[in-house]
């Protein structure tokens, strides 16, 4: 198929069946013969508009500061958006060139979420993924033995929240842009690293594809219709999963597990990918989420099993699997509970106080002066309405507060008196009617 701006329009057409009309066209821009020829015909479909002032477009760069010349790249590709009468800004971003996962992975990961930074509800991202890529993701999601969700490759529209991801150059053959490039005599960035065989992407354009391409001509179109089997099993498999999750009265972030094990294996692994994949957390590799099979699912009750891997991990308590992200929220710090609110940290949410309400804190407690803290263990408490004092410890056991939030609950003091225990608990001696209310927004989940 040949390519140019009406081609794309159609392309675009098809994609909005999807996604929806766009409010705003963003293009991750490397400067490369891909993006700028795609950030070229959509210039010109931006500006043809039948939108009174046109679609807004801006063009958003990357540096990754891999290679000597990144910053005269970042000034190039703002050159050539410029020609374009596009806005173009440059984000530079840091890689670990050791990472465990490979650079070419943790390139990705920090371009993607640097991207994610730039965009807002109703934008469209567009990535300059064409056949030849998707081909070249099949093959090496082969090697690494994807299943098919893997071998589906690259999608042409992914949702980010309210905004989408989307890739409308899938149907393109890169001869195409190419001819398009010299038709229009476009300038662009060659990026030498993508010529090094040491990694796998540039091993495999190189070195196999070419040999493939020499025996079928039409690998790439062939390799896609594959893509599209496999997505179509990827589908179906997600819709099983969702069936399951709701037969078993499950939602992404805690599952049943009593339910869970009358599923086949291979239902159970489904059934966790699905929810994993509705939480936005990384999928784990087969040998991981065999782990999670053998060793978190069959743990005693009163166990704590935990399976992690980078971006996603999954704990059991009492008869429930937690599917979580890797990183547990920070420890609260001590602080005042100063002007009737505290910030509790990242992932914790804020406190509040609120006045006159039905019930809450005494005003002799307030007048003591509050303090967020700790939990530091060995905390004694007599909740309102009892009248013996427990361990906090029994009484987190008794209303199934999981393991590891125990140690994140904020505890509120007035003076050297535990008054409250977030807003789950207020103290026997401090309790009024009326009174000065805890109020816990942004609370995170406990049970």
């Amino acid at each position: 198929m040949s390519f140019c701006s009406a081609v794309l329009a159609e392309q675009l057409k098809t994609l909005e069946q999807t996604a929806g009309a766009a409010e705003r066209w963003v293009v991750a821009f490397s400067g490369g013969l891909d993006s700028m020829v795609l950030l070229h015909a959509l210039s010109l479909l931006a500006a043809n508009s039948e939108r009174p002032n046109g679609i807004p477009l801006t063009a958003i760069h990357i540096n990754h500061q891999l290679h000597s010349n990144a910053a005269a790249w970042s000034a190039q590709c703002a050159s050539l958006a410029k020609a374009l009468g596009v806005e173009c800004r440059s984000i530079d971003v840091s890689i670990d060139p050791k990472a465990a996962n490979g650079l070419e992975a943790a390139a990705r990961e920090a371009r993607y979420a640097a991207l994610r930074t730039q965009i807002r509800s109703g934008d469209w991202l567009f990535s300059a993924h064409h056949r030849d890529d998707q081909a070249e993701t099949l093959l090496l999601n082969l090697v690494r033995g994807s299943g098919p969700a893997g071998i589906a490759g690259i999608g042409a529209a992914l949702a980010l929240g309210d905004a989408w991801l989307v890739r409308p150059l899938l149907n393109i053959d890169q001869s195409a842009l190419q001819d398009y490039a010299s038709a229009h005599a476009l300038q662009w960035i060659d990026d030498p690293s993508n010529t090094d065989r040491r990694f796998d992407r540039n091993f495999l354009r190189h070195e196999i594809v070419p040999v493939l391409r020499s025996r079928w001509p039409d690998i790439a179109t062939r390799l896609q219709r594959s893509a599209g089997h496999a997505g179509e099993a990827a589908q179906l498999l997600s819709e099983l999963g969702r069936i399951d999750l709701d037969a078993l009265g499950a939602d992404s972030r805690r599952v049943p597990i009593d339910g869970l094990v009358t599923l086949s294996s291979a239902r159970q692994r489904n059934l966790i990918r699905c929810a994993l994949r509705d939480r936005g957390l990384s999928m784990p590799s087969a040998v991981v989420l065999n782990r999670v099979l053998s060793e978190v699912i069959p743990a005693r009750e009163d166990a704590q099993p935990l399976v992690e891997w980078p971006g996603g991990a999954v704990r059991r308590y009492r008869d429930h699997l937690y599917l979580l992200t890797d990183k547990l929220a920070p420890r609260i710090e001590e602080s005042a509970f100063s002007a009737d609110a505290a910030i509790l940290g990242p992932g914790l949410g804020r406190l509040a106080l609120e006045r006159n309400a039905e019930l809450g804190l005494s005003d002799a407690a307030i007048e003591r002066g509050l303090r967020v803290c700790p939990r530091l263990g060995g905390e004694r408490f007599t909740p309102m309405g009892q009248r013996h004092t427990k361990k906090l410890k029994k009484l987190l056991q008794d209303e199934g507060v999981v393991p590891w939030m125990r140690d994140r609950l904020p505890l509120i003091y007035a003076g050297n008196d535990l008054v409250a225990v977030g807003d789950l608990w207020l103290s026997n001696s401090a309790a009024s009617r009326p009174g000065v209310a805890v109020r816990w927004s942004g609370r995170p989940a406990l049970h």
